[in-house]
């Protein structure tokens, strides 16, 4: 397959191939598939693990009741599933049927509104069996997934959205990605809960307010979109809700948990972003580097170069095969979704604005924050997250369990839909027993 060239031949710049560490940070940490840099070629980077630079791998532990396991694998072959004990079996209605939602308790409305438009597994000596059960991707069954469009402190936000009973999901897309990434998912996972699938702010065909609005003050900040999250939870989805988040978007969730604990229920992170280059993890003297490259994207014409470079199909292709393991699931459809919201108006500036964001928090200081149960799903064969740095998030208490899926890439809730589904179905119904017989519907 042919690989892009290292983003170091767009410019003659002496200092640009000693920066190749902070464009790994701006163009492959914060990814999902879209608009990584040229710089995945250098993806074979040897990436350091010691505890004195992540000591997050080893924190104290305390006594904690939800912890299934050390790790589990999943197989994806020959599977031999166990009924769970503590399955929960939602009833469906049909799709006239209206529902009504108690608003959380103690939550505020911000005003804003919506407008509308038109498994099984079984741990057996540290596996898990996986069936497509409720997840067998049955076209002919398939609830039928609407958008709409929410205001949200005056821009328009797109979300997506299914069923109408169960405990609510919230699935949240990683960087440059958007709602259509779960495309796999929602009508699966409809079938016995309510689904949502938003596009964070800057993203999808949400707004893109130029950051230049905002001053010195940055705005596409983890900040933002955790703030964005909860209050979408509080005006659309009007109850707690599981967050399910790929990528960058397993730091929104984390945020978003931490700033305001009633409104997550429980949290599964695929692939989350490392930020294994973010500021802080710099030897100190590359530091004083990286503000000057970041000012360099943002104020020459080699942002915009660096972006219209990656901005076509063939290289978006290209990128989708680096993190994809079955390139067979990299369709013309999968590039479509990912490309055409990028040429949207303003989606360099906030493509440029989020590379050069090398601080904010990291996963391994948020997670001792999060009093809700987390789950940890990772595909071995993601080129830019190595799956043995993130087996160390195991130690921290909230997180229950460590899933590993043999030969799958970074984004498996597209590539593996047949195993996430089931996996996202049983961390819910583990969590959603005190409320198992409220029906939603009225």
């Amino acid at each position: 397959m042919k690989r892009l060239p290292p983003l170091e031949s767009l410019a003659s710049l002496s200092c640009l191939k000693s920066l190749s560490p902070i464009l790994l940070t701006v163009s492959l940490n914060f990814v999902s598939p879209i608009f990584i840099t040229q710089m995945a070629s250098t993806t074979s980077l040897t990436l350091p693990s010691t505890k004195l630079e992540f000591p997050f791998l080893s924190p104290q532990r305390k006594n904690c009741s939800r912890r299934l396991s050390t790790t589990t694998t999943v197989s994806s072959t020959a599977p031999r599933p166990l009924p769970l004990t503590n399955k929960i079996h939602f009833h469906s209605n049909s799709s006239s049927a209206s529902h009504s939602i108690p608003k959380l308790s103690g939550l505020q409305s911000n005003g804003f509104f919506a407008r509308s438009s038109s498994s099984d597994y079984s741990v057996n000596n540290g596996q898990i069996d996986v069936e497509n059960s409720s997840s067998s991707n049955d076209g002919a069954n398939e609830t039928q997934v609407q958008s709409s469009i929410w205001s949200w402190k005056g821009y328009s936000i797109r979300y997506q959205y299914a069923g109408n009973s169960g405990p609510a999901l919230v699935l949240v897309h990683g960087f440059g990605a958007n709602s259509d990434h779960w495309r796999k998912n929602i009508p699966v996972l409809a079938k016995s809960h309510r689904v949502y699938s938003i596009d964070l702010i800057g993203y999808g065909y949400s707004d893109k307010p130029n950051p230049r609005e905002f001053g010195d003050k940055s705005f596409y900040t983890f900040d933002t979109w955790a703030t964005q999250l909860n209050d979408f939870c509080v005006d659309v989805v009007k109850d707690e809700a599981f967050f399910i988040c790929n990528s960058i978007g397993g730091v929104v969730g984390l945020q978003a948990a931490v700033i305001d604990p009633q409104i997550c229920k429980g949290i599964m992170l695929l692939n989350i972003s490392l930020r294994l280059l973010h500021i802080k993890k710099q030897p100190w003297f590359g530091r004083p580097f990286i503000s000057s490259f970041q000012s360099l994207l943002r104020n020459t014409a080699l942002g915009k170069f660096f972006f219209k470079s990656v901005a076509s199909s063939e290289s978006v292709r290209s990128i989708l095969c680096q993190c994809y393991h079955d390139t067979s699931q990299v369709t013309e459809e999968l590039v479509q979704k990912i490309l055409l919201p990028g040429l949207e108006p303003g989606a360099a500036d906030v493509f440029l604005e989020f590379i050069c964001y090398s601080g904010g928090p990291l996963p391994e200081e948020l997670l001792p924050q999060v009093k809700c149960p987390v789950l940890i799903v990772w595909g071995d064969k993601d080129p830019w997250e190595p799956v043995e740095l993130g087996r160390g998030f195991i130690n921290f208490d909230c997180v229950e369990d460590f899933v590993t899926l043999p030969n799958v890439g970074h984004c498996p809730q597209d590539e593996t839909p047949h195993l996430v589904n089931p996996l996202v179905e049983s961390f819910v119904a583990r969590h959603s027993i005190p409320a198992a017989s409220v029906s939603t519907v009225i």
